[in-house]
């Protein structure tokens, strides 16, 4: 097996550990929560508690246009067993909503009825943002090369099939959104709907599936182009495609070898941080009663407000600490803006190390499972030898194992697309 070869592999063992480590802690903005929660952090694989005293899924809405879908034969049940935690067009909501958490000002059911994002997921067990990396890996592995078509097919059939797959009751927006386009007839290649009708399809969800298939790529000028293209197919947003700017660009100078710090440094100078600070702009959304009650405008001008200069990673990580910049600096949500320079701050502050730097990341909170599948990208392209424990402790470690092989052979056989 060639280094390059071996580092897809760690790459892509990096994204399922970074993803199931911050599974349990996913969504808990406050620190003080999490570290009550989890005996002072995580430091390893847990399965999710159950209340999450910030939840707020019971009541999240999915509508898909019932009647078009059924002329069309289309299938739009993608909630199956856990419909009965959202607002939906075909099943009663039987969870009342009637409090709201402090940390972030939406609506949620009493403190017994906050169920977890992931409830029912085991320790080591991944969300369905990897599960749907993997629909994309299997997509691969069967043709030997990537064809939007037969992943778009892999796709729906996935997301539509009940079954132990698919028990992760949490469906980011952008799955919600884009099965209500399907249900409506429209085209599967123009399903995506964009940042500006709805401000969190640009979230480090969109990230993931667009980096791993760069991997496919042998250069990062090709790799971003094929991830953008991928990006579009379920995510329609500025701020991922800028973030895929920096991130590819820096995953194939890892995966070729190149210092790490050195390639951090160099590849996120372009960068622009937010103008706002991650407690700055929970307080926005306090004020407002949560994100969807901001008005259109200041939601834009809330994201895309940036610093003017360059982003300095070096000093970054000489004049502060963790505590310094999580929350303080950047936010923890699911925006790029925060969340990329906090995951590369992370990576360069713990050594590059991937546990030290995974559990961090974990112990941020927010949505720290989008990101730490992201950074899990970056660190596994970055070692030699990524930490047998953390492969062996997921939940599904030998048939990964085998795609996550399967995968890096495609990967460099010279014919991916």
């Amino acid at each position: 097996m060639t280094k390059r070869a071996h580092r897809i592999r760690n790459s892509l063992w990096g994204l399922f550990a970074g993803d199931a480590l911050a599974m349990p802690a996913h969504w808990f903005y406050s620190l003080e929560n999490l570290r009550e929660e989890f005996g002072g952090g995580l430091t390893g694989y847990e399965a999710p508690p159950h209340p999450h005293p910030e939840s707020f899924m019971v009541g999240m809405s999915y509508r898909p246009d019932l009647a078009s879908a059924k002329r069309l034969d289309r299938r739009y049940d993608i909630l199956h067993e856990h419909a009965k935690f959202y607002e939906t067009s075909f099943a009663k909501l039987e969870i009342e909503t009637g409090e709201r958490e402090s940390e972030h000002g939406n609506a949620t059911p009493s403190l017994e009825e906050r169920y977890h994002y992931h409830h029912g997921l085991q320790a080591g067990e991944n969300t369905t943002a990897a599960q749907l990396v993997r629909v994309l890996m299997r997509s691969v592995i069967e043709r030997g090369r990537y064809e939007e078509d037969a992943f778009l097919a892999s796709f729906v059939d996935f997301m539509t099939s009940p079954g132990p797959q698919r028990k992760d009751p949490y469906l980011e927006i952008y799955l919600r959104c884009w099965f209500e386009n399907y249900s409506r007839g429209i085209g599967l290649r123009n399903c995506a709907e964009t940042q500006h009708k709805v401000w969190s399809i640009g979230s480090h969800g969109g990230m993931i599936r667009p980096m791993a298939l760069s991997l496919l790529a042998p250069t990062s000028y090709q790799g971003l182009g094929f991830a953008i293209e991928h990006q579009s197919l379920t995510h329609r947003s500025e701020n991922v495609a800028g973030a895929l700017g920096i991130t590819i660009p820096l995953l194939h100078d890892l995966l070729d070898g190149a210092p790490p710090l050195r390639a951090t440094v160099e590849r996120s100078a372009s960068l622009r941080t937010p103008g706002l600070t991650g407690i700055e702009m929970h307080e926005t959304y306090r004020r407002h009663h949560g994100p969807g009650n901001i008005p259109d405008r200041e939601m834009w001008e809330l994201h895309t407000h940036l610093s003017e200069g360059p982003f300095d990673l070096l000093k970054l990580v000489t004049d502060c600490d963790d505590e310094d910049v999580v929350l303080k600096k950047f936010g923890t949500a699911c925006y790029p803006e925060h969340g990329l320079p906090l995951a590369l701050f992370l990576s360069a502050n713990h050594g590059f190390e991937p546990e030290a730097a995974l559990l961090a990341n974990a112990n941020a909170g927010g949505d720290n499972v989008h990101r730490g599948a992201m950074l899990g990208l970056l660190l596994g392209a970055a070692v030699d030898e990524f930490p047998e424990h953390l492969k062996t402790g997921l939940a599904d470690a030998e048939a990964l194992g085998e795609e996550i092989d399967a995968f890096a052979a495609v990967a460099t056989s010279g014919s991916t697309f």
